[in-house]
């Protein structure tokens, strides 16, 4: 459970309204304004059906000497970061934040999808029981192309290192108003992940096809508007921090990072922010 909530942390993706089209490719070469060798940017999928890396980032892999997810995943204290965040502030429960009727419906809806009732999650925000619900969205085993990376990356014997914390990502789900986020749970409930297994499904095929613009014009068309209206604390907040980090460690070590697909595109996106600071970010196919 634990592995499943860390990589799951990352997978809703939320993208800027506008953007340069970019190539269609997950994988990415950072060089130039001043790298003595060429890192590398990866959109991952944080839940999917099928995550073996091909050739090109197995090659990217080996061609760096360090991993930067979102997360690192082999930290020990992540667990005890997740306990620490995982709960609502202030005493609110998820009793309160809904009618009586919708809350003995959500509860029904988790014990039989979880096998959890809401009762032990009283005090869970919404948002992170969404995340654990994510591998029930899928019709398959879960896989994490973090793992397979981190997995690829102890081979090596190199280092994992996270770009963010666990307690970061978790305070963030503070800065979304606890209503938006169990009126969102509720409706997932209501249709018994109806649309999110439709929606995770056509995300899936998007990736597949590397069509990171694809993502982005759907996520504008069809996303989830409590990611769209909170698209600075999901999205280009977390973008913009992450660039002065991702110069400094590209600058002394070659580096492969990897995050989330939705983060790769749109004019706050990491490759026009990198592009922006000068640095050349092309596609590799």
């Amino acid at each position: 459970m634990r592995k499943i909530f860390i990589t799951a942390l990352g997978f809703f993706v939320a993208v800027s309204a506008t953007a340069q089209k970019l190539d269609n490719s997950l994988l990415w070469k950072i060089s130039g304004n001043g790298l003595s060798k060429p890192s590398y940017l990866f959109g991952t999928m944080h839940i999917a059906c099928n995550t073996t890396l091909d050739a090109n980032v197995q090659t990217a892999l080996e061609n760096t000497k360090q991993l930067y997810l979102e997360l690192d995943m082999d930290d020990p204290k992540i667990s005890s970061e997740i306990l620490a965040g995982m709960n609502m502030k202030n005493g609110v429960t998820l009793n309160s934040l809904t009618s009586p009727e919708d809350y003995k419906m959500l509860d029904e809806f988790l014990t039989t999808t979880l096998g959890t009732p809401s009762g032990s999650l009283k005090t869970v925000k919404p948002m992170v029981i969404s995340t654990l619900l994510l591998p029930k969205m899928i019709d398959c085993e879960p896989q994490s192309y973090e793992m397979e990376l981190l997995k690829y990356t102890q081979m090596q014997k190199e280092e994992v290192y996270g770009l963010e914390t666990a307690k970061e990502q978790l305070t963030l789900f503070d800065n979304i108003p606890y209503n938006e986020q169990m009126a969102d749970l509720i409706k997932m409930a209501q249709d018994k992940m109806t649309f999110a297994k439709a929606e995770a499904q056509q995300l899936m095929s998007l990736y597949k096809s590397k069509d990171i613009n694809g993502i982005l014009e759907f996520m504008k068309k069809d996303g989830n508007p409590l990611f769209a209206n909170h698209m600075d604390a999901f999205i280009n907040n977390r973008n913009k921090n992450w660039i002065p980090k991702i110069e400094k460690v590209a600058k002394e070590k070659p580096t492969l990072f990897a995050v989330g697909a939705g983060h790769l595109p749109g004019d706050g996106g990491v490759i026009t922010l990198l592009r922006k600071q000068g640095y050349t970010v092309e596609a590799v196919k």
